[in-house]
């Protein structure tokens, strides 16, 4: 199942670089997750400091 993430992201765009899809772009607020992309590899995960992608 793809990564989702939480309302604790605070935009600093960590987890966006560090994509090897390019599946995470900035949202309304935090950024965003395209489901159809994401291949569930966890490096958002990996680097983000709050811990704000997660698998779901």
């Amino acid at each position: 199942m793809a990564y989702n993430i939480s309302d604790d992201c605070i935009m600093c765009g960590a987890c966006a670089a560090e994509c090897p899809v390019s599946a995470i772009s900035e949202g309304d607020g935090k950024y965003v997750i395209d489901a159809d992309t994401c291949v569930e590899c966890g490096a958002c995960a990996g680097v983000c400091p709050v811990s704000a992608p997660s698998a779901e």
